[in-house]
């Protein structure tokens, strides 16, 4: 049987970005596990459930599913979690994967090894495309040195931060992912003109944000060689 790893944020996932591709591989019959940095549930960002902004349906559907699914809830610590053993490593974004999930030593073993080995593919979603800024391969190079990837657009981020970078629960970005991505040698395209955005370059997959996460979820299970 197919299986995947998602590592998922205790600081704040976004919802849309994590669920749909959690839910999509499940109905695809990928067997799926979770883990998060301490082993903690991953918390969501509140943002991404305001039914202003996704409607009542999608928003209650996505808590509903955020509150009750069994491997969100009992995840396992990414430090004991053994992502060579998995075809795939998922990523989901949130601007809370900036405060762990981008600066931690195993998820970032995690994503040299689904994009190193022999086996196993990488998709990385979002704010957590940040953590290609801050991983090394077997060389000691950026991972994502001269690779294709999207991802989190300086274009979307001004619209959310405010002169001195705060988001609006006050928490200070760390940095920028496109500006971090780029100086680690990545050939960086949000793709800002299309409805979505998904880049394959070898075993790593990367997706540009919400809207765009039902594309990764359906271009990963083809690259995996599973029928959605």
């Amino acid at each position: 049987m197919t299986d995947a790893l998602f590592i998922v944020s205790e600081d704040g996932y976004w919802a849309e970005e994590c669920i749909d591709p959690l839910t999509t591989l499940t109905d695809a019959g990928v067997d799926i596990d979770v883990a998060t940095p301490t082993g903690n549930p991953p918390v969501v960002d509140e943002r991404s459930l305001d039914p202003e902004d996704i409607g009542e349906e999608e928003a209650e559907e996505l808590r509903e599913i955020h509150e009750t699914d069994e491997r969100l809830n009992n995840p396992t610590p990414l430090a004991a979690a053994e992502p060579a053993e998995y075809d795939a490593v998922v990523f989901p974004g949130g601007h809370g994967a900036e405060w762990d999930i981008t600066q931690d030593v195993h998820a970032r073993a995690a994503l040299r090894t689904a994009v190193e080995g022999d086996d196993g593919l990488a998709l990385v979603v979002c704010h957590t495309v940040g953590i290609l800024a801050f991983t090394r391969d077997a060389e000691g190079e950026f991972l994502v040195d001269g690779r294709d990837v999207t991802g989190f657009p300086n274009a979307w981020e001004e619209g959310i931060v405010d002169e001195n970078d705060l988001l609006p629960d006050g928490r200070k970005l760390p940095y920028w992912v496109e500006d971090e991505v780029k100086a680690a040698g990545a050939n960086f395209d949000a793709e800002l003109d299309s409805d979505t955005s998904v880049t394959v370059d070898g075993d790593l997959l990367t997706a540009r944000g919400p809207g765009s996460s039902h594309a990764a979820a359906l271009t990963l299970l083809e690259e995996l060689g599973v029928d959605a």
